[in-house]
């Protein structure tokens, strides 16, 4: 997986951890930034290759969307593998939001009720931001639920995908939670 860049506002953190030592000029992504956009377009063309050929996905999703949410809503992306939340906003005076991102790639055709994965509601987190990327991997919309809105939609009677699991419909998370960027 891809773990390079953190952040769109701040270009001298990495994904693991580590600085880098010199910082653009402001509005300049750093050569980090770069060469990750680069390989993540590589990634997407292979995935997209990949899945012609097998049928199958290559499993860069997730990703996927991390980078088009942080790029596309200039969030920063937190250390990989941290519990609970994958980005922060910073929400001027406000205390900075937590956020778990999503991503679902839709194929053309692609059946109703596809779900998410599993969202872990005992962990720390915020919002959900669900990214929905195209067959090219590319960004179609952008939705953000709420914790509390999650939590109900996930205890509500019913499901077992959604009661046991954790996962959530595209669809509920579109009628629960609000867009944040469309293409």
């Amino acid at each position: 997986m891809l773990r390079t860049h953190v952040s769109t506002k701040n270009d001298n953190a990495c994904r693991d951890g580590a600085a880098t030592t010199n910082a653009p000029a402001a509005g300049e992504p750093s050569a980090r930034h770069a060469r990750a956009m680069e390989l993540l377009r590589s990634a997407k063309a292979l995935a997209q290759e990949y899945r012609a050929v097998t049928g199958k996905p290559l499993g860069i999703t997730g990703e996927v969307a991390e980078y088009e949410a942080a790029r596309l809503l200039g969030l920063e992306l937190t250390v990989a593998r941290q519990a609970g939340f994958d980005a922060i906003e910073q929400d001027g005076g406000d205390a900075p939001r937590r956020l778990q991102i999503k991503g679902r790639c839709l194929q053309n055709g692609s059946k109703k009720g596809q779900q998410l994965g599993s969202i872990d509601i005992t962990k720390e987190w915020d919002a959900v931001l669900m990214v929905l990327l195209d067959e090219n991997f590319d960004a179609r919309e952008i939705y953000e639920a709420e914790r509390g809105a999650v939590i109900a939609a996930l205890a509500a009677p019913g499901s077992k995908a959604r009661n046991e699991r954790g996962s959530l419909a595209v669809s509920k998370v579109k009628a629960i939670g609000r867009i944040r960027w469309r293409r």
